[in-house]
């Protein structure tokens, strides 16, 4: 019986050696991410002097009657299913000037998540990506292009709450559609 449980355990471990994931290789790539503020939220944002700008090559405009804003962040390379950017934007309070600042996000369209790093060097989920409406694949003798549109995105509960303290409001929630996003990538093939 010992015997027998200890070659299980070596065949296991040897399994387990085997079926070690590979490490996806960074790759230069290009192309933009946007996120646009779901119905109601900017409003809500602005009626608690929260305001977002872009931080560059990263831009935000607002719509015209500003009832949205778009986050809009140029892709730098790619790394298996996570897309990273150049910029990205900051969130203040415009009362007292705090701020929460997303760099260089990374929109991962497996784990479904928006990851950024912070102020204080730390990444943080802030988006959870709740559902991708459409992707599509384009390949040419050069080039792989992936298009994901109508990407759902919601506050991760730790970026809700984070944001709340950092900025000292309640308006962040997780219960509404924060955004929604669209991932056009390309890289060399």
């Amino acid at each position: 019986m010992g015997r027998s449980l200890v070659s299980f355990a070596a065949a296991i471990l040897l399994i387990a050696v085997g079926a070690a994931p590979a490490f996806a290789e960074e790759k230069p790539a290009n192309g933009t991410v946007t996120i646009t503020t779901g119905p109601g939220v900017l409003p809500a944002w602005t009626s608690a002097d929260i305001a977002i700008v872009g931080i560059s090559p990263g831009s935000v405009t607002t719509s015209r009657f500003s009832t949205s804003a778009t986050i809009t962040l140029p892709i730098v390379a790619k790394t298996g299913t996570a897309n990273a950017t150049a910029g990205g934007f900051r969130i203040l309070n415009t009362s007292d000037g705090t701020s929460f600042s997303c760099r260089i996000p990374t929109v991962d369209t497996r784990a479904r998540v928006v990851d950024c790093v912070t102020d204080s060097g730390y990444n943080t989920a802030l988006f959870v990506i709740t559902d991708i409406g459409n992707r599509e694949r384009f390949n040419s003798a050069t080039t792989a292009t992936t298009i994901f549109q109508d990407m759902e995105m919601r506050l991760s509960a730790i970026g809700a709450s984070v944001l709340n303290a950092r900025l000292d409001t309640s308006v962040f929630s997780t219960s509404v559609r924060s955004a929604t996003g669209e991932l056009i990538v390309s890289r060399d093939r």
